[in-house]
């Protein structure tokens, strides 16, 4: 009997070193499949035809038509380019936009494309910096002029009829997977894991000046103040134009707006604290501040319905979702520039509106995103300095 055991041991080792070696042999540099990827990709088979046939879906599936792609490819290509690589430029760029776009896994852009899911992640994060590094200088320069600075106020006085506005200030939290050995840096109040958005924006829904990747436990005011931003119009480094006179003959700075979240400075305003109590100027006053506040709200809404990779988690690490988010604002600046007047990348129906009775809003992106979103306000990060 104990022979019997010892016969079968041997033989149940030796059919698993077998299986083992016939796993081995079963392991391929590239999966068969890979190989069919000029032939059978969605890229290869229907990209074409959305080209030359289909614009409206064409435009919808990389939120641009196909010339502006091949203008973006002129500007980014350049450092998409590699003496060895297999896969086009085109092929790269059109790849991370599809994935900024639809918000579809890594893993599900590797089958469609037919390119291992690493080298899908590779793509996306060199497409990305290779977008932020080419797109940065072009549409989100460092520093303003202090006649560019008049033309945004001029916009938001006529938009907003909010006198002096140099731009709305918010944060979002962009919420992402838990990352290694991170601890609590990235933890925030709504119980998940995120770096920071914060954004000025014009009346244009453009950003001007975004500061990306703060820890997520951060708020909105401790992370303006010791942005470079933040330190540069404490400093008053901005080029902002000196205070003037408005209509009635009073003299007044020209200043951001922002929510509670935010310190009141001389070129940062915000709403009045203590709903009870405030006088009908004051509620006037809160009033306006907040229909000018409510572009930023509108620019970050635009952002996610449009680039739908913000509608959940982001599953990466957080300096590849840094250039994640750096891309997509580089996007959304760069579109929305040549889009003023032609409601192509910006519809009517995104906007956030006021009702007729002024008592309420019309929805828009709000009623395109339902929710879903990884964008999370940063309400209760409230600072207690108000002067």
């Amino acid at each position: 009997m104990r022979r019997i055991m010892i016969a079968t041991a041997i033989m149940l080792e030796l059919q698993k070193t077998q299986m083992k070696r016939d796993y081995k042999k079963k392991q391929y540099w590239v999966a068969p499949y890979l190989k069919d990827r000029q032939e059978h990709s969605f890229f290869h088979i229907s990209i074409p035809k959305l080209t030359f046939e289909d614009s409206i879906h064409f435009h919808n599936y990389f939120r641009m038509s196909a010339t502006q792609l091949e203008e973006l490819l002129t500007l980014v290509g350049p450092q998409l380019q590699k003496m060895n690589a297999i896969r086009e430029c085109i092929g790269r760029l059109a790849l991370t936009l599809r994935y900024l776009a639809s918000g579809d896994s890594m893993i599900s852009m590797s089958y469609q494309y037919l390119i291992g899911v690493s080298t899908t992640s590779n793509i996306i994060r060199e497409t990305c910096k290779a977008i932020w590094n080419t797109l940065q200088p072009l549409v989100l320069p460092s520093a303003l002029t202090e006649t560019e600075w008049l033309d945004i106020a001029q916009n938001f006085d006529d938009v907003t009829n909010f006198t002096h506005c140099i731009g709305a200030i918010d944060g979002k939290h962009v919420t992402i997977q838990c990352p290694n050995n991170a601890g609590s840096t990235y933890y925030n109040y709504k119980q998940s894991h995120s770096i920071v958005l914060l954004g000025i924006c014009d009346a244009n829904y453009i950003f001007r000046f975004v500061d990306i990747g703060a820890y997520g436990q951060r708020s909105d005011g401790g992370i303006f103040g010791d942005s470079i931003i933040g330190r540069n119009f404490d400093s008053q480094r901005m080029n902002v134009p000196k205070p003037a006179a408005v209509e009635g003959g009073r003299i007044l700075p020209f200043c951001l707006v922002g929510d509670e979240a935010f310190p009141l400075k001389p070129y940062l305003l915000r709403p009045y604290p203590n709903r009870i109590g405030l006088t009908l100027m004051d509620d006037i006053f809160n009033y306006r501040l907040s229909r000018a506040r409510r572009i930023i709200e509108n620019t970050f809404g635009i952002l996610a319905s449009q680039w739908r990779v913000f509608r959940k988690p982001i599953i990466a690490q957080p300096e590849t979702a840094k250039l994640i988010v750096q891309a997509t604002v580089c996007l959304h600046n760069w579109l929305r520039k040549e889009d003023i007047g032609k409601n192509m990348y910006v519809s009517p129906n995104m906007i956030d509106e006021e009702s007729e009775d002024l008592n309420s809003f019309q929805p828009g992106w709000r009623r395109i995103m339902e929710d879903r979103c990884a964008f999370q306000d940063i309400t209760n990060c409230r600072t207690n300095t108000s002067a």
